[in-house]
């Protein structure tokens, strides 16, 4: 039975690639409104969703919309998103674009999509991603964070963390563990963006012009959330 399952995981493991460079044929405009969407949605269920004080003292926000996740014993998740860093003026950077990936181990049979957000609360976490890459529990630490009103619910474990992590799946926001995700800079997608050459660093001190309106939108949808 267990070969049978090792097999099927491998099968699975190999069609994730295909079916998320089918998911990466959106535009950056088109994942961006996707991100918006997800953030508008957190707002629709107060009591169930991330604590808007923890939005609002945040470092850096990343929304990773439609994550797809393939398991068969061994699993899988892909999925492409923006991130945005907080200016020293309390605005939201104009964001990057990323990547987003990793395995797992447990039992688990499927293929599932869900969103995913992650919430920055240092500035380690910040510089890690300006650098370009990083993993979650490794150069950063990371946890699944806490649901409500407020952060108050958090525990000491939680609140050692450097980066809450929450997924989404049928219309439902959880702290969720994604400790082995590799974040990624998107310079593809950056260079279609804002043109090529342009650094993270660059994008998030304000250096570029001519931002499309749904890049603007997902700025201006951070700066509500996390103003109130």
């Amino acid at each position: 039975m267990f070969k049978v399952l090792r097999r099927l995981s491998f099968v699975a493991l190999a069609l994730l690639p295909a079916v998320a460079a089918h998911a990466a044929d959106d535009t950056p405009d088109q994942r961006a409104q996707s991100a918006v969407r997800v953030l508008n949605e957190i707002e629709q269920a107060p009591d169930k969703s991330i604590p808007t004080d923890l939005l609002r003292n945040a470092r850096a926000i990343a929304v990773i919309p439609d994550v797809l996740k393939v398991g068969f014993v061994f699993g899988g998740r892909r999925g492409e998103g923006l991130i945005s860093v907080k200016n020293p003026d309390g605005t939201w950077s104009n964001p990057s674009f990323i990547s987003f990936g990793g395995g797992s181990v447990g039992f688990q049979i499927g293929v599932s999509k869900t969103d995913v957000v992650l919430v920055f609360r240092t500035q380690r976490g910040v510089d890690n991603i300006v650098n370009g890459k990083f993993t979650l529990g490794a150069d950063a630490s990371a946890a699944a964070g806490p649901v409500g009103r407020t952060a108050s619910a958090a525990t000491d474990q939680q609140l050692k963390a450097e980066i809450y992590s929450y997924s989404r799946a049928r219309g439902l926001f959880a702290g969720v563990a994604l400790d082995g995700s590799v974040i990624k800079i998107d310079y593809d997608a950056n260079a279609q963006v804002y043109g090529q050459g342009i650094t993270p660093r660059r994008i998030f001190e304000g250096g570029v012009g001519n931002v499309p309106a749904a890049v603007v939108h997902f700025r201006d949808a951070l700066e509500e959330y996390t103003s109130k």
